[in-house]
């Protein structure tokens, strides 16, 4: 694949969160790079050294059952091992261990992805404070509107006494 021809919303749909992490699987990696899964798997063991624990981690049993029970139409395939998932450092490490020029150019667009995907949040982030800047507003307007409904409860209920003790008759001895 060329980098005209991949998508964002292509690379996009192959960016899962496992872990807590945005990685991606071998597979669709080497599917984007157009290698086999093989080729790749053996050049991230070569170069073992380049793709520490926080760049690259081998999937357990249940995390590869949730994700084909979260991909019901996926075909995932049967495989004598369990999968790699690649992080944002992985993937940018996968550049130097893959050395074509298709390769390369498939790991700058996957680069453009995840820069869009952090803008994103930043901007996402910057709309949530503001709207927890305007709830923080709302409650302190909320408890003030209280305090004045209490306030003219009160005043309404010394209003209703005086009214009561005006009204009512003497008792006692009329001259």
């Amino acid at each position: 694949m060329s980098e005209k021809e991949i998508a964002v919303d292509v690379v996009l749909g192959k960016i899962l969160v496992v872990r807590g992490k945005r990685v991606m699987m071998d597979r669709d990696l080497a599917q984007l790079y157009g290698v086999s899964v093989k080729r790749l798997n053996e050049q991230v063991k070569r170069n073992r050294s380049r793709f520490p624990d926080d760049f690259m981690y081998q999937l357990t049993r249940e995390e590869v059952a949730n994700l084909k029970s979260q991909n019901a139409t996926s075909s995932w395939g049967a495989r004598r091992t369990r999968a790699f998932a690649f992080t944002e450092h992985g993937v940018l490490m996968l550049s130097s261990v893959l050395n074509s020029e298709p390769a390369i150019k498939v790991n700058i667009q996957i680069m453009r992805v995840y820069v869009k995907i952090r803008e994103m949040v930043m901007l996402n982030i910057d709309q949530i404070q503001r709207l927890d800047s305007i709830d923080n507003r709302l409650e302190d307007h909320d408890g003030r509107i209280i305090a004045l409904f209490e306030f003219l409860k009160q005043f309404e209920q010394l209003k209703q006494q005086e009214l009561i003790q005006k009204e009512r008759p003497r008792i006692g001895f009329k001259s």
